[in-house]
């Protein structure tokens, strides 16, 4: 099998999985709509607090971070998955069965991918239909989303490496928390100049920070730090790949799990 037919048999699976099994559908869904409804609705008074300027409102500051966060968690849910692979023994078959193992990585990643896109198309329906005002061209918006893209992957990759030296589902804490306290540490809930002192020093040591901030600002229609941005979430992704694929060395060395 070609490393192309052997992503796509494995993202299918994944999918397949992920759509025919409430367990699985539904975190992926329920969690990203609760943190939008409770912060934009709950917490939609910040908008009027001194020093918080945002053009299109706090509907759609929020949004930008929930669109960020169900991303990457889409990316990690997916690591659950792997690690089902391996307790079942289905990754094991698979690995024997494939000369190419890098095509079972890149399945796991279009896997991540399909649950994110399902996720990010209903958040947003619920959050035009919120009222959100959007001020970014079609352009911005695509890079919006091309930038969340980017984060899935980072996710997934993360997860992915973790997944795959451990083999146990014991390893879903260190699979969530890095990436739950690298999110919430950055400016969740106002701008990052709007932070206590050590918070802002800590958001701004965090490179989800800037992703944030240029996510947000292509949402307003007024463009900043876009290309740092990216090249930042590049480099994640290229780092991250290195950490998968040692991972997947690693469990091809066990034979599989």
């Amino acid at each position: 099998m070609s490393t192309l037919s052997v992503a796509t048999a494995v993202g299918w699976r994944m999918l397949h999985n992920n759509f025919t099994n409430l367990s699985l559908l539904l975190p992926g869904l329920v969690f990203p709509l609760f943190f939008f409804t409770a912060f934009a609705g709950g917490l939609s008074r910040v908008n009027d607090v001194p020093g918080f300027q945002f053009p299109v409102g706090y509907t759609a500051f929020q949004f930008v971070f929930v669109l960020l966060q169900s991303a990457a968690f889409a990316g990690v849910f997916t690591g659950f998955g792997i690690v089902r692979d391996f307790e079942t023994g289905f990754a094991r078959r698979l690995m024997i069965a494939v000369p190419d193992r890098r095509g079972i990585l890149l399945g796991y990643a279009l896997g991540a991918l399909g649950r994110w896109t399902v996720t990010a198309t209903v958040l947003t329906i619920v959050a035009v239909v919120a009222g959100m005002e959007v001020g970014g061209s079609g352009v911005d918006i695509f890079a919006l989303y091309a930038l969340a893209v980017f984060v899935n992957a980072c996710g997934l990759l993360w997860a992915a490496g973790i997944a795959m030296r451990l083999r146990t589902m014991q390893a879903a804490p260190l699979m969530q928390l890095p990436i739950f306290l690298s999110l919430f540490f950055a400016p969740v809930f106002v701008p990052v100049e709007l932070l206590a002192d050590w918070l802002e020093l800590i958001a701004r040591l965090n490179p989800v920070t800037l992703l944030l901030e240029a996510g947000r600002s292509l949402i307003a229609g007024a463009p900043e730090h876009v290309g740092y941005a990216f090249a930042a979430v590049v480099a994640l992704v290229g780092a991250f790949s290195v950490w998968a694929l040692r991972g997947l060395r690693s469990a091809e060395a066990a034979g599989g799990g």
